[in-house]
């Protein structure tokens, strides 16, 4: 039988509170969020075009990010983790899955953003499902690698929660973590700023501004930033020097993506917003802009 008693080196118990409040008040606000831009979606059925299944599924991963934030916080309260090794491995695997979907999405939103913005082309429902396929496969092979025995799943410092361990810094991480990082973070981060850049350049031509182009980047950097240079710190240097309340606040930063998110993609978007509004309020929607057109 697991201990009740707290084990938790490096950290006060004010402290560990205060993080499990974090990670709590986090999962509510995002799950909250995520939730009704998901049933938004399936009930209001003016919005429902490929570009918003995008969005959509972005809401998938980010609820799921949210619900490995609950767990973390319910261990942190308990002081201790509940649910042995293979609950451990269970929960890196899902936090990574849904991390790396998050990311990816909003790497594919960019490109439709581009697409419909400086070409003037729409996704068709058949390439959407091609995309979201592709999504969540890239994201499943690397999240499930670990399992396998490239790369690891251990505790994060607070050892209330689990996640990628960078902490040994060997061969077998940095072997792992380097595609990843090209391939996870920043590929979706060119592709964000390639196609975000090129609407700007095409909004200043127009003197239309559709949306802020420079907010869905500094999002993805400000939330995901630190834990990536936290993880490349670990490829190149003993990351256990830095005291584990550092090297807790990268991960306490990247599961407030889900709320960031849902601002940015869904509450900021005109059509919808309208569709979120109608779902909470009832009320029919008029004349909304839907991917460019009113209808």
């Amino acid at each position: 039988m697991v201990s009740t008693k707290p084990i938790i080196e490096g950290f006060s118990e004010l402290e560990v509170f205060a993080l499990g409040t974090a990670l709590l008040l986090e999962a509510l606000l995002g799950l909250l969020l995520n939730v009704i831009t998901i049933l938004s979606f399936y009930k209001i059925k003016e919005i429902q075009t490929p570009s918003n299944l995008l969005i959509a599924s972005l809401a998938v991963s980010d609820t799921g990010i949210c619900l490995n934030a609950f767990v973390a916080a319910f261990s942190s309260f308990l002081r201790y983790w509940p649910y042995g090794s293979e609950g451990c491995q269970t929960h890196g695997f899902q936090g990574f899955l849904t991390s790396l979907a998050s990311i990816n999405a909003c790497a594919a939103i960019a490109w439709d953003r581009y697409h419909l913005n400086c070409s003037r082309s729409r996704l068709q429902w058949s390439s959407t499902v091609t995309i979201l396929a592709i999504i969540w496969g890239f994201a499943g092979f690397w999240a499930s690698m670990p399992l396998f025995g490239w790369g690891e799943y251990d505790y994060e410092p607070l050892r209330t929660c689990c996640t990628l361990d960078y902490s040994k810094g060997d061969r077998t991480f940095v072997s792992f973590f380097i595609p990843v990082a090209f391939f996870e973070f920043v590929f979706p981060l060119f592709i964000l700023v390639t196609s975000y850049q090129s609407c700007a350049n095409k909004f200043k031509k127009t003197g239309q501004v559709k949306f802020n182009t420079g907010l869905p980047f500094k999002t993805l950097l400000i939330c995901w930033g630190p834990y990536s240079l936290l993880c490349m710190y670990a490829v190149m240097e003993n990351v256990t020097v830095l005291s584990p309340k550092l090297r807790m606040l990268p991960a306490i930063l990247a599961k407030t993506s889900p709320i960031a998110n849902a601002f940015v993609y869904a509450l900021g978007n005109p059509n919808y917003r309208g569709g979120i509004w109608s779902f909470l309020t009832g009320e029919k929607i008029g004349s909304i802009e839907m991917d460019g057109k009113l209808k």
